[in-house]
């Protein structure tokens, strides 16, 4: 019971973490996981990418919660979306196959500076004027070549790809709430393909118990459960919040994360 409840604990974290943010509260998810996996059997050597892959895992189902709730308020751009997810799913399982041939303590350090990389770009790079609500959205071959960068890197950091994709379209121009939305339907693809390749691409017996390959199923499970039920929370409140501040407010969480992940080495 004690596991289960640190799990869902997390996963309403993540939760309103994925409805605020877009990113499927993946990074909060590899910080944690990653300091707590020995406690639950789990090798020191093999705890980031259990992190990394549990984190994915979840991530299917509290971004499809989030990406519904923003759904319903219009705030998803689906011919984005379906310009970006070849791409991500290709991205997704590359990255995947890549991220389980590097040492945990190098995933360690990846991710870490990679936190620090997008928050600077959200707190000093310039955004476009944001589109009307009548614009065309951003698609094409560009968007499409950029779910493959954006799903490779995600699945190596393990998260959503809310970080990167919330900044691109934003700097083409869309609402960073609209923005969120996007972002929050193209975490299902990446937590998808990404998941599949850290569970099928890991080396055999990578975890002791109650695993597939890197997933460790009782994370991925609580976790999904209570952040499904959580996500709203956190779309609500980012409909609440002006643009600016909710750029603010995600990069001083990636900034947090890092300095977790640093120190937790």
């Amino acid at each position: 019971m004690a596991i289960w409840l640190v799990f869902l604990v997390l996963g309403a974290i993540a939760g309103v973490l994925a409805g605020l943010l877009g990113v499927g509260g993946g990074l909060v998810l590899v910080a944690a996981l990653a300091w707590i996996a020995p406690a639950f059997g789990i090798p020191q050597e093999a705890a980031m990418h259990t992190a990394l892959a549990s984190s994915l895992a979840s991530i299917v189902l509290t971004a499809t919660a989030s990406a519904r709730a923003h759904a319903k308020r219009g705030s998803v751009l689906w011919p984005t979306v379906r310009a970006m997810v070849p791409g991500l799913l290709i991205g997704g399982w590359l990255g995947s196959w890549v991220a389980v041939r590097i040492d945990g303590e190098w995933l360690r350090w990846i991710v870490a500076g990679y936190c620090l990389i997008a928050a600077a770009q959200l707190l000093f790079g310039k955004a476009r004027a944001a589109l009307g609500d009548d614009a065309p959205p951003p698609q094409g071959v560009a968007m499409a070549g950029a779910g493959v960068g954006i799903g490779a890197v995600s699945a190596v950091v393990g998260i959503g790809g809310g970080s990167m994709t919330v900044p691109l379209l934003v700097w083409r121009g869309v609402a960073p709430v609209r923005a969120v939305g996007t972002s929050s339907a193209c975490g299902v693809a990446i937590g998808l393909a990404s998941a599949i390749g850290y569970a099928f691409n890991a080396p055999p017996g990578a975890l002791p118990h109650y695993a597939v390959g890197y997933v460790y199923l009782p994370a991925a499970i609580g976790v999904a459960v209570a952040s499904v039920l959580a996500a709203p929370y956190g779309t609500r409140l980012a409909h609440r919040l002006h643009g600016d501040t909710l750029k603010r407010v995600f990069a001083t969480f990636l900034i947090l994360v890092a300095l977790s992940l640093l120190l937790g080495g």
